[in-house]
């Protein structure tokens, strides 16, 4: 899911940018709740009054926050930062987005590992953040225990395609496939029925071609990788032959890169299947692109024209296309509730070049298959009623990274860009969080004069709620028995997917 190209440029910190809408949900301060000051008489003389330990809390252990822990810890000589995490394991979509055949884009976790042996930074996973319950702590609560509060907790909810029959056995959403094989444990379970020839996928992004790829991909290729052991025995019966990526656009506008372009051409066994008259118009569009944009459709475009000059097409057993200019409309079943295919409103393209829209027409055809994999994008949820939500972005409103209304408040990541670029504007997006955050305490915008107690008086409140918070080096002890079990398998780690688990070889 993340990729270390196609790399999208953000807002640098001189220019402000605004993220808001008239649809949100309304701002309350509810940061009223009385702690008990911090035994820690440290202070320094930073920002307009002479100032204690600054405490900071980031919510969420992907890589924007460790990005934003990284620069803070770089920047502030005294700051503390404690990371809560609702899973008792660290680094978020680099552990359970991330292609399993893409290994080099995990060597990022070497660096936050780095980051996590700073003797100012705590992780405390296994804690949930939200609205008061039986096992969570409100957030209303780290406000008070801590100066300032970074949520980097990014985008955990699917769009949806709002059609017919979405909600039919085998309609499956990317996001949860890619948790699946992964080992996210609460994807574990997934019912997906993968003894199918045909797959449709909506959607033409780099998660569309994940997915579509790693369904592809010969078993004795895949057992080489991190997926579970119990889902590689589900592949291993998978009768699927066909994948077609579906968008409502055309081949000039797909989005994903060059590198899983290239990667679906070289797959072993298989073979694209790309209808000649989908690409000539490219070679006049061509010529005016960025040069990022010109070679990936010159890759497309050399692909559905020139298919002779490809390998694998004498031994292909698989294939997989793109079809544009399509809408779904409905998924069809027949009297046993089983996928028989999807129906797809064609489109045609409206507007200027570079800015054409997708209109629909009044045709309409059905592509046969048994398994719909959704793919549109994902989006964020609000974790407290407080926060001032943008429900059309589903984004938390800010202004270079200061939720709006909220003192002390801050975003890093996807939750408050949206679920755009890679793990390099990720990282981006989490030093711009970490120096603003820096910079309001050494220009005295964020107080931090008041004694703050931080984790002590969270663990306090987990304590009474029966929940133990996991270390990063507990975590290392489950890192190690991964690893270990993985080698014997001869594969990089084996994950361990139940939560259980995970905390009985903590020995919690």
């Amino acid at each position: 899911m993340f990729r270390t190209r196609g790399l999208l440029k953000r807002t640098s910190l001189t220019t402000k940018t605004i993220h808001t809408s008239t649809n949100t949900t309304t701002t309350t301060n509810t940061n009223s709740t009385t702690v008990p000051s911090s035994t820690n008489t440290n202070s320094t003389t930073r920002g307009r009054k002479a100032s204690k330990v600054p405490h900071v809390c980031i919510i969420g252990s992907g890589p924007a926050g460790f990005y934003t822990a990284q620069q803070i810890l770089k920047s502030h000589a005294s700051a503390r930062v404690d990371m809560y995490e609702r899973l008792p394991v660290p680094f978020g979509l680099v552990r359970y987005g991330v292609a399993p055949d893409h290994p080099e884009v995990k060597n990022c976790i070497n660096t936050f590992t780095q980051t996590a042996s700073n003797p100012r930074f705590s992780f405390l996973g296994n804690v949930s953040v939200g609205v008061d319950g039986d096992s969570v702590i409100p957030l209303t609560q780290l406000r008070s225990a801590y100066h300032a509060v970074v949520m980097s907790y990014g985008s955990s909810r699917d769009r949806t395609l709002n059609i017919p029959g979405e909600c039919l056995p085998n309609v499956v959403s990317a996001r949860r496939l890619v948790g699946w094989y992964n080992g996210l444990p609460e994807d574990t379970d997934l019912d997906v029925d993968l003894g199918v020839e045909s797959v449709v996928v909506v959607g033409q992004g780099n998660v569309a071609v994940d997915v579509a790829r790693i369904l592809l991909t010969p078993l004795d290729a895949l057992r080489k990788t991190d997926i579970p052991e119990a889902v590689l025995n589900r592949l291993s019966e998978s009768r699927v032959r066909r994948v077609t990526l579906v968008g409502r656009r055309g081949p000039q506008h797909v989005a994903f890169t060059i590198k899983e372009l290239r990667e679906m051409i070289k797959l072993p066994g298989c073979q694209p299947h790309l209808n000649p008259h989908h690409y000539t118009h490219l070679r006049d569009i061509i010529p005016g692109l960025p040069r990022p944009r010109k070679r990936l459709l010159e890759l497309l475009a050399k692909t559905g024209l020139d298919p002779a000059n490809l390998n694998n097409l004498a031994t292909a057993q698989r294939t997989w296309s793109l079809s544009f200019l399509r809408s779904p409309i409905q998924v069809l079943a027949n009297e046993h509730q089983a996928v028989t295919g999807i129906k797809l409103a064609i489109n045609r393209l409206e507007g200027e070049p570079g800015r054409e829209r997708a209109v629909t027409n009044t045709e309409t055809e059905v592509m046969e298959c048994g398994l719909v994999l959704r793919s549109i994008g994902y989006q964020g949820v609000s974790i407290h009623p407080s926060i001032p939500f943008n429900d059309n972005t589903a984004t938390i409103q800010h202004i270079d990274s200061r939720v709006m209304g909220l003192e002390g408040m801050y975003v890093s990541g996807w939750i408050g860009t949206g679920p755009v670029g890679v793990i390099l504007s990720t990282m981006t997006s989490g030093f711009s969080t970490g120096k603003a955050v820096v910079a309001d305490m050494d220009s005295g915008r964020l107080d931090i004069s008041e004694d703050k107690p931080g984790q002590d008086y969270i663990r306090d409140l987990l304590a009474q709620k029966g929940v133990r918070a996991v270390s990063f080096n507990e975590w290392s002890t489950l890192n190690r028995h991964e690893e270990t079990e993985g080698a014997r398998l001869g594969k990089p780690r084996e994950k361990v997917t139940s939560i259980s688990a995970m905390l009985k070889l903590m020995n919690h």
